[in-house]
């Protein structure tokens, strides 16, 4: 499909990280330079020194933002919209939105994966919301309807409508989407961002070809994981 592709902003490490980096790093410089200079015996020093750098890299580590590009042909194409492991593909009831029966496809992101969420389609936004809820463990199958979570659905330049959910676990307190209602979208951008571990599903129509089966790893805007009808 030819369309002209927004611009997209060329991000190491992502937004959302920086205000957390920022004052980890100046917390983690005063403990640091408190403890080198009120201590005469150096080696206390050493370990919080070596255990501060260990725990900035994880910091660095989550907040790490890929550049990518799916420089294939994107209709009826669908994308993992996260890094991280299928756990879900089954047929299920959609009582939110749909009212109906769907595809559903989760991907499980654990701590150290990419958290960076991108969106499955090239579409329209056709509708967001925020349900507050509970933060079970994400990899539980109610996590999708009773932990708290962000909803997109999207309609395809075929007129294709799919939902992505972004869901909140036992760590991930903080869901960040930057969808819009109304504001047009493509695989290749950013949908938002999920602080600490969780999942994201996706809502297919039936009949859609599934391209991922239980336990297979995804790279976010990488991994075909559907074509539509």
């Amino acid at each position: 499909m030819n369309k002209i592709r927004k611009k997209i902003k060329k991000i190491r490490l992502h937004q959302e990280g920086t205000h957390i980096l920022v004052s980890a790093a100046i917390i983690l410089l005063i403990i640091n330079i408190a403890l080198y200079w009120g201590l005469e015996c150096k080696w206390p020093f050493y370990i919080v020194a070596l255990a501060s750098l260990f725990l900035y890299s994880m910091m660095v580590n989550f907040f790490r933002c890929p550049i990518r590009l799916f420089n294939k042909d994107t209709e009826k194409i669908v994308v993992a919209p996260a890094d991280g492991k299928v756990v879900v593909v089954e047929e299920v009831d959609e009582h939110e939105y749909f009212h109906d029966r769907r595809l559903m496809v989760s991907i499980f992101m654990s701590i150290t994966n990419v958290h960076a969420n991108w969106y499955p389609v090239d579409g329209t936004v056709k509708h967001v919301s925020h349900q507050k809820g509970r933060f079970m463990k994400a990899w539980l199958p109610k996590a999708s309807t009773e932990n708290e979570r962000s909803t997109i659905v999207i309609e395809t330049p075929e007129g294709h409508t799919v939902m992505a959910r972004q869901i909140a676990g036992a760590v991930a307190r903080r869901i960040v989407t930057y969808a819009e209602v109304g504001e047009e979208c493509y695989i290749d951008e950013h949908m938002g961002f999920i602080k600490f571990g969780s999942r994201v599903d996706v809502y297919l129509p039936l009949g859609t070809e599934i391209c991922v089966r239980m336990g297979q790893k995804t790279v976010g805007n990488q991994t075909v994981i559907a074509k539509l009808k």
